[in-house]
């Protein structure tokens, strides 16, 4: 949507601005949990171990290091039934394919029961949580009410959606303040070797949630590129300097190409190290290889002072013990996913304030009305995942050409012709791994980009390798 407002000349109301940050903050909190918890906790949290833990200490553990509504020596008692119900049944459910008593974990059973509680206890507020997006949105996920020129939800907007919005809101900062983000201090205080691990070069973020129609001068998360861990010399993101090598990817060619002009022309091969290896393409900021996501866009906002951002940052690095340069690191990278959850979340009550207050004015404007034309556009934001980029070529009122460059294929993606790694793969450089056969070290790191690879996923017909095409009609 902002590719084709870009490129058709569309300014989109205030109250669109408002319900999109909306949306998108509340698609911040829920990804961040889930991603903490579901998704990336057992790589520190050893749940099979949690059956040894003595439920009254885990209790007074909980007491000392979270503010959680739920709790005691019974609560845990039950959670602990409960897990040693899924071991005896030999059906581990959720927590299936898990590296259960690897030397990497270091945990005690008492904190892994107290992580293992909060597991449960998370998956049962994320259903909550995505009612923020069925409230203006219609559904979770895919959005229906998103629109180019705006927002069509002006119905909605009514005082009870808008209470329930807030209230749903309270619940899920509470529990990122007083849960999730204890939890994670918790457990990195286990962890900080992890401070020197899984590091990368350079960071870049286009940034997201404009406070006005000014971009990117406006953005809470603001936009920027850092090279070289130099947080002094942040800059400016421009998206004239991005550019997608395919030397070393399943594509035709070898020339890499700014988005506008970039070709998607799938040739298959053998799989070769030395070669091609990859569906994905290597996105490239002036040549440099670059992460993306939450540690980019804390650090981005770090560099250029933002008061809320650097708040908690020092307060998380002075409770950790530990430098600034321990940003730079798995470690790192998983306590900023936590930490610019909490600065987000602090600032969507007062977008709801900002939309209450329009509609009092009787301003219930969410969209403006626009014709297609010939142009040329692009759409830059941040997602939970990272950077993520749009750029469309309109032509005779149709689609000409259409690229995007997403989170993952910026972390993931394969070396270049010059031989630069990926972010991922430069990360996993000199990682310890205790046994090479549960390779749990390595996952970590992977895991704390939050991968989604289903782009470097295709079906070919291994007869005639052509690639699949379905038309729906």
């Amino acid at each position: 949507m902002r590719a084709v407002e870009s490129a058709v000349g569309v300014k989109i109301p205030d109250n669109a601005r408002i319900i999109r940050n909306l949306l998108m903050g509340a698609q911040f909190q829920h990804d961040h949990i889930v991603h903490f918890y579901q998704l990336h906790a057992l790589d520190w949290v050893d749940v099979v171990n949690a059956l040894k833990a003595d439920p009254k200490k885990t209790a007074a553990l909980a007491d000392n290091v979270s503010n959680a509504p739920w709790g005691g020596t019974v609560y845990y008692k039950q959670v602990a039934q409960k897990l040693q119900t899924f071991v005896d049944s030999g059906q581990l459910g959720p927590f299936t394919n898990g590296y259960w008593g690897h030397p990497a974990y270091k945990l005690p059973p008492e904190a892994n029961l107290m992580a293992a509680a909060h597991y449960i206890e998370a998956l049962r507020l994320q259903a909550k949580c995505v009612r923020m997006h069925a409230l203006f949105g219609a559904k979770n996920p895919h959005l229906q009410t998103l629109a180019v020129g705006g927002v069509t939800c002006v119905k909605d907007l009514t005082p009870d959606r808008i209470a329930e919005f807030l209230y749903v809101w309270q619940e899920t900062q509470d529990f990122i303040e007083k849960v999730y983000i204890p939890d994670l201090l918790a457990v990195a205080s286990f962890y900080k070797d992890w401070g020197a691990i899984g590091g990368t070069t350079n960071f870049h973020a286009w940034g997201e949630f404009p406070l006005s129609d000014k971009e990117p001068e406006s953005l809470l998360m603001p936009r920027g590129v850092i090279l070289n861990r130099n947080l002094k010399g942040v800059q400016m993101a421009r998206q004239q300097q991005v550019t997608e090598h395919v030397a070393r990817s399943w594509y035709k060619g070898k020339k890499d190409r700014h988005p506008f002009e970039g070709e998607t022309v799938p040739q298959h091969g053998d799989y070769k190290t030395n070669g091609r290896y990859s569906w994905l393409k290597a996105p490239r900021y002036e040549g440099a290889s670059c992460e993306v996501g939450p540690l980019a866009r804390v650090l981005v906002a770090y560099a250029k002072g933002d008061k809320a951002t650097q708040q908690v940052v020092n307060k998380t690095l002075a409770d950790l013990n530990i430098p600034v340069g321990a940003l730079f690191s798995t470690l790192g990278r998983t306590a900023a996913r936590g930490l610019e959850t909490v600065v987000i979340g602090q600032a969507m009550p007062g977008w709801v304030n900002e939309l209450v207050a329009n509609l009092k004015k009787g301003n219930d404007k969410t969209y403006t009305p626009w014709k297609m034309k010939d142009g040329l556009g692009y759409g830059l934001n941040d997602v939970p995942r990272g950077s993520l980029g749009h750029w469309i070529k309109i032509e005779k009122g149709k689609i000409k050409n259409y690229q995007y460059v997403v989170p993952s294929t910026w972390n993931l993606g394969p070396r270049d012709a010059k031989g630069t790694m990926g972010p991922v793969e430069e990360a996993l450089i000199g990682t310890p791994v205790a046994d090479p056969k549960r390779p749990l070290e390595v996952l970590r790191t992977v895991h704390s980009f939050d991968p989604c690879i289903s782009c470097a996923v295709h079906v070919i017909d291994p007869d005639s390798n052509q690639v699949y095409k379905v038309r729906v009609t």
